[in-house]
């Protein structure tokens, strides 16, 4: 029987190759990145405290950011009350919550519960926008709720454990509903500057909360240089580097980032803190990293004329 060359697959062109290296590598770096920010607010909110934490953060991501809100200020101007509630959804009150709960309990727990966003992204697109779920993608969000539940409602989880986990479950439904909104309300307009305007937002907004919470004690230098880290790096040039990403592979494989949060998270806080990997974690990240799988999976493509498996 003779080959058929068409069906034997060419290699990659040397261009193609190095751009799916850099865009695997910038995955990684991300991930790498916003799994650390939990470890550092698990350094710094004790210290600073969630409000005055967080009000560090986003001024130091909004001053990175700065001059993309600058340059696109006319196009967003018309849509600056819409920005400031994008802000409190997607910014002020989750961020609060995370640190909140950092204050409280081991560092992997909120990088676990942050990759709840996806499934409610998925929920509140239902319940709010009658967008259908279908049957995996129910099975999916069963998997993940599944694992919160794991996580906070074991036998020997403490009562601050428990608080934590259902702060970090309360902020990914607020990233939900934030991203749903962002879908509907800001579609076309740049998203690296949009991202500068809600931050810029939840600086305005958290300033006279941060203000009147300030510490009366004066936070350590181990506390500044994370909390300037987090702004800086974890928010700032993160957020920069995901809308890239974005317009470079596509929002679908950007979205991947999300599975390598929680491991990066856990592995941060193991390595840098001493915090120990519980078998509890482990299940409860595996049942809601497999229900963010189910619910990002798309059906096969089975003929050409449109129908999937």
């Amino acid at each position: 029987m003779s080959s058929n060359p068409a069906a034997i697959e060419s290699p990659l062109p040397p261009a193609t190759r190095t751009a799916e290296w850099r865009n695997s590598l910038d995955l990684l770096v991300l991930g790498a990145i916003w799994g650390g920010s939990f470890m550092l607010q698990r350094v710094a909110a004790p210290e600073f405290g969630a409000l005055a934490l967080v009000e560090l953060r986003v001024l130091f991501g909004t001053l990175v950011l700065l001059p993309f809100l600058v340059a696109a200020w006319p196009r967003l101007k018309p849509y600056r009350w819409r920005l400031a509630l994008i802000g409190l959804l997607n910014s002020a009150v989750p961020f609060v919550l995370f640190a909140w709960a950092a204050g409280r309990a081991p560092a992997a727990i909120g990088a676990i519960t942050n990759s709840m966003a996806a499934l409610f992204a998925v929920l509140v697109a239902a319940l709010m926008f009658r967008e259908r779920i279908g049957a995996r993608r129910g099975i999916g969000l069963l998997a993940g709720f599944a694992g919160v539940i794991v996580l906070v409602g074991g036998r020997s989880v403490g009562l601050d454990t428990v608080w934590a986990g259902i702060a970090g479950t309360l902020a990914a439904l607020c990233y939900g509903v934030a991203g749903n909104l962002v879908k509907r309300w800001l579609t076309g307009l740049p998203s690296t500057a949009t991202a500068a305007a809600t931050l810029a937002w939840t600086t305005l907004l958290l300033a006279p909360w941060a203000i009147a919470s300030w510490p009366q004690a004066r936070p350590g230098t181990n506390a500044w240089v994370c909390a300037i880290i987090l702004g800086l790096v974890a928010t700032g040039a993160a957020y920069a580097m995901y809308f890239r990403m974005i317009e470079r592979m596509g929002p679908s494989r950007a979205a991947t980032v999300t599975y390598l949060v929680p491991l990066s998270g856990v592995a941060w806080a193991w390595a840098l803190l001493g915090e120990a990997v519980t078998p509890t974690m482990v299940f409860a990240g595996a049942l809601i990293l497999g229900g963010v799988a189910l619910n990002q999976a798309r059906p096969a493509v089975a003929s050409r004329s449109g129908q999937s498996a």
